[in-house]
């Protein structure tokens, strides 16, 4: 059967970023519809490892992390439940001289940003964090980071944005997108058309082909971030944890289970989707049974993987279409747009309704990638592209 609807903003992918964006726009008085292939914050949004951290970021993301920073601790009263947020503090550990040496310029770099980084040496280490494990050298602490749990924040969105009026559209895949006059048309699902004066581009992974059918093409890649979930512990660690350079992450949640990452999945067959390898967690439990003496007896319970979407500089797509009016981009956050979402969300619906921010996201314009014109409007069509909505989660330490 036949249907169509007209709204002010149509947003594709029900992901976090997408989700976020929708009640912040519905919050402002437009009608909007998100739109996901299958459920909202079902793919990489609630998958991810579930680090709410500022501290490691490039300093280009600072502004809109501490964006999203101010949203974290409001969460209840933004999508009625807390997402089991925990303001834990995030702690970056040194292996060598040289990675500490590169904590203590990113401290020097970020000061005036406000995270309050504190360098910590080996022996203020010892005393105050005695559950790691030796051969760490130092590390850096950002007090008001923490972390989250990615389900029911995801999830906590989508369902806040359906209760504020939004029209949620769930299992329907956008299969065709193309600029009107008046503005777009899109089909999806089995028989639904679409108005919409603007169309936002949330689909994650999937975000290229639809960004290279308005002449925007980008560098976007996949990544297969990998978690393992232990059995619930007596305390083992206070802090969200990461390395400096990568490797390890690990936090630990109320009810006591460990999460632990740093290894990558496998792509199956078909590269939307991908599985934990088991030599893998395997290897990332027995280094982070070293790092941590407290998981060396640990049972691990559940593994899993997800696809997300990177960019090689690791700085996401967020702005307007530099081909199309009324087009928006918000994708590519390369395993660390968790903590940034709501921020996100905030940043993309004041550009609908006011054609600008009051965040710096020059970094981020999709122009980077190419030398685009600045107002040439381009008839795209995204038909035969089956655009799966994703958002990327906090996957890096």
């Amino acid at each position: 059967m036949s249907r169509h609807l007209s709204v002010d903003v149509a947003i594709i992918g029900g992901g976090l970023v997408g989700s976020s964006t929708a009640l912040a726009l519905r919050g402002m008085g437009f009608d909007v519809a998100l739109l996901d292939k299958g459920f909202c914050g079902a793919q990489a949004s609630g998958v991810n490892y579930g680090g709410v951290r500022r501290q490691g970021r490039p300093v280009e993301q600072l502004p809109l992390s501490q964006r999203a920073h101010a949203v974290w601790p409001r969460l209840r009263a933004l999508i009625g439940i807390d997402g089991e947020f925990l303001r834990s503090g995030h702690l970056k550990l040194a292996r060598n001289e040289a990675d500490m040496a590169a904590l203590e310029a990113y401290a020097s770099e970020t000061a005036e940003h406000g995270l309050d980084l504190e360098l910590i040496g080996h022996n203020g280490l010892r005393e105050r964090f005695g559950w790691i494990g030796e051969g760490v050298v130092g590390a850096s602490f950002c007090p008001g980071d923490g972390h989250a749990n990615p389900r029911l924040v995801s999830t906590g969105f989508a369902a806040a944005a359906r209760r504020a009026g939004v029209e949620v559209l769930e299992n329907t895949p956008v299969r065709g997108v193309s600029r009107r006059s008046e503005g777009f048309a899109l089909e999806a699902g089995e028989g639904l058309s679409l108005g919409a004066r603007f169309v936002i581009n949330c689909a994650g992974a999937w975000a290229g082909a639809f960004a290279e059918s308005f002449g925007e093409p980008v560098p976007l890649s996949r990544i297969y971030p990998s978690m393992v979930v232990t059995e619930p512990m007596d305390a083992v660690m206070s802090v969200n944890i990461g390395m400096e350079g990568g490797g390890i992450y690990a936090r630990q949640v109320e009810r006591g289970n460990c999460v632990v990452g740093g290894e990558r999945g496998l792509p199956l067959a078909d590269p939307d989707f991908s599985r934990p390898r088991g030599e893998g967690a395997l290897s990332i439990m027995n280094s982070a049974a070293a790092l941590f003496p407290g998981l060396r007896h640990a049972q691990a319970i559940r593994f899993w993987s997800g696809t997300e979407g990177a960019m090689p500089d690791r700085n996401p797509v967020i702005g307007p279409s530099l081909t199309t009016p009324g087009l928006f981009h918000a994708f590519g956050f390369t395993g660390a747009g968790f903590q940034i979402a709501p921020g996100v969300g905030e940043v993309i619906a004041e550009l609908v309704r006011d054609g600008a921010t009051t965040t710096p996201i020059e970094a981020f314009s999709i122009g980077r990638f190419s030398a685009l014109p600045s107002a040439r409007t381009h008839h795209g069509s995204a038909a035969g592209q089956n655009q799966e909505p994703q958002q990327t989660g906090e996957t890096r330490p």
